[in-house]
C-alpha cells in the first residue's frame, strides 16, 4: 500500500544570520490527521523554523512544499494564502477595531470578499454571520463589540485562535498558545487545539514548553537542538531517547520530561 503524501515538508531547511547557523539542514514532513509538537530549549530555533515555514523569514537554503507545491520563494501572506495558517506567540490584531471586526476581516480575506461599497449587503451579512460563529466557538461573543485594545490578554489569545479558525487553513500553526493565560483561560484554547485535531483532516504544529499540554495533545514530537532536529517520534519515545535527555540536561528521562 502506497504511503500518504505529506502536506507539507521541510527539504534541507536553513537560515544563517552571519556566522549563526539559528537553523541548520532540517529535514521533516507533516501528515493529514497528526498533531506534532515541537520542543527544544531555549534558544534552539524553534520559533525560527515556525518562521521559516510560515514565511515570516527567508530561508538560506532548502525548500518549504505544501502538497508538493514549492513554497520558497512565497511571502507569509502568500503562503496564508495557499493554506498555511499561524497563530503568533504574541498577539497580532488590530487593536483600533472591534473583535468581530478583526475576525470579519479575516472571513473576508479567506473568502476573497473585500469590505467595497458595491458588495452587496446578504454578502456582508454572510460574512458578519460567519465571523459571530467563530466568535461564539472561542468563547468572546460576548466581546463582539468590544475594542481589542480593551480586551485581557487572554481573551486577545483567544480572538488570535479565532482569525486562525476564520482563514479556515490546511495547516494549523501554534507557537506558544496558551503563553501568558490564566490557568482558567487554558483549557478553552487547548480544546479549540484538540477539536482540530479530532477532525482528521488537518496537520496541526505546536510550539510548546508546558509538558502536561505536550503529553495531551501530541501524535509526535519533534525536538530541536541548537537549530538541528535531534529526534523526531511518538511522545514516549522521544522523550527516553538518550539524545534527548543530553541535550536537555544530560540525566534521566524524568528530569529531560520536566525540561522539555
Amino acid at each position: 500500500m502506497a504511503l500518504a503524501q505529506p502536506v507539507l515538508e521541510a527539504r534541507n531547511l536553513s537560515v544563517h544570520f552571519g556566522g549563526h547557523k539559528a537553523v541548520h539542514d532540517v529535514n521533516c514532513a507533516f501528515y493529514r490527521g497528526t498533531l506534532t509538537t515541537i520542543v527544544g530549549p531555549n534558544g534552539a530555533g524553534k520559533t525560527t523554523w515556525f518562521n521559516l515555514l510560515s514565511g515570516q523569514l527567508r530561508a538560506t537554503s532548502g525548500q518549504v512544499l505544501l502538497r508538493g507545491e514549492d513554497l520558497t520563494p512565497l511571502g507569509a501572506a502568500a503562503r496564508t494564502d495557499k493554506g498555511l495558517g499561524r497563530a503568533f506567540q504574541l498577539t497580532n490584531l488590530f487593536p483600533g477595531l472591534t473583535a468581530l471586526e478583526n475576525v470579519r476581516l479575516a472571513v473576508a480575506s479567506r473568502h476573497r470578499t473585500g469590505h467595497v461599497f458595491w458588495q452587496m449587503s446578504s454578502r456582508r451579512s454572510d460574512i458578519a454571520g460567519r465571523a459571530f460563529e467563530v466568535l461564539q466557538t472561542v468563547g468572546l461573543d460576548h466581546r463582539a463589540e468590544s475594542l481589542v485594545a480593551n480586551l485581557p490578554h487572554g481573551d486577545q489569545r483567544k480572538l488570535e485562535v479565532a482569525l486562525l479558525l476564520a482563514l479556515e487553513p490546511e495547516v494549523f500553526m501554534f507557537d506558544e498558545p496558551t503563553a501568558g493565560m490564566s490557568v482558567d483561560e487554558v483549557p478553552v484554547i487547548l480544546e479549540l487545539i484538540a477539536a482540530i485535531k479530532a477532525k482528521q483532516d488537518k496537520v496541526v504544529l505546536l510550539v510548546e514548553h508546558k509538558m502536561d499540554v505536550v503529553r495531551s495533545l501530541s501524535d509526535r514530537i519533534v525536538v530541536l537542538h541548537n537549530g538541528e532536529l535531534v529526534a523526531d517520534g511518538e511522545p514516549a519515545e522521544v522523550i527516553a531517547s538518550p539524545v534527548v535527555q543530553e541535550a536537555y540536561l544530560g540525566t534521566s528521562p524524568s528530569a529531560a520530561e520536566v525540561a522539555l
